[in-house]
């Protein structure tokens, strides 16, 4: 996993009021959700706000990030929890960030990458892709750039379940049942079979 750092500032006030002022200053108001518990058993949040600019390289990219999350100063580890954008104008509205230990593990998505030329596609079926990320439980050291699947003995008409795959340190979340790549018949391979 790459590692990106954040400078925001401390936002003592939290409101709407607020929260407008903030986003016209282009920037953007964040949560840290950290790792200590308040009396409620609750995680302590820190509100902060962040600059557009800061939050460009960890949101537009396809690649998966810890965060050096520094306000005002005091650094932490932290991992992008959510973002929320706008409906229509597509800006980052608010984004919640979850601190992260050497020991505890976290759950996060992690794009999907296909290795190797499928036998079924040698035969004239297609490729597909169909679960981009899927969510994996580890220690946030252990979690890897991308999840690679060799899909060379995968034949026609044939799918790889996440029930079939095994990673190292890793926990697969998702349902064993969902189909993360599938090599479909093509009109041309039907052809071919019936020839």
């Amino acid at each position: 996993m790459r590692n990106i750092e954040i400078k925001g500032t401390a936002r003592p006030v939290v409101g709407k009021k607020s929260t407008r002022e903030i986003r016209k200053t282009d920037s953007v108001p964040a949560v840290l959700y950290g790792v200590e518990r308040d009396e409620n058993n609750l995680p302590v949040a820190t509100h902060f706000t962040v600059t557009n600019d800061e939050l460009r390289n960890l949101v537009y990219t396809p690649h998966i990030y810890s965060v050096d999350l520094i306000i005002d100063g005091k650094a932490c580890k932290a991992i992008l929890k959510d973002i929320q954008f706008h409906p229509v104008t597509d800006r980052i509205l608010h984004v919640d960030f979850y601190q992260i230990t050497e020991d505890k593990p976290i759950v996060m998505e992690v794009p999907v990458a296909l290795e190797g030329l499928a036998e079924g596609v040698r035969a004239g079926g297609k490729l597909q892709l169909q679960t981009r990320k899927l969510k994996v439980k580890a220690v946030y050291t252990a979690i890897p750039e991308k999840l690679t699947i060799d899909v060379t003995n995968l034949g026609l008409g044939k799918t790889i379940k996440v029930g079939a795959l095994n990673y190292e340190g890793l926990e697969l979340v998702n349902s064993k049942e969902v189909v993360v790549c599938a090599v479909q018949l093509t009109r041309a391979a039907r052809g071919a079979m019936k020839g």
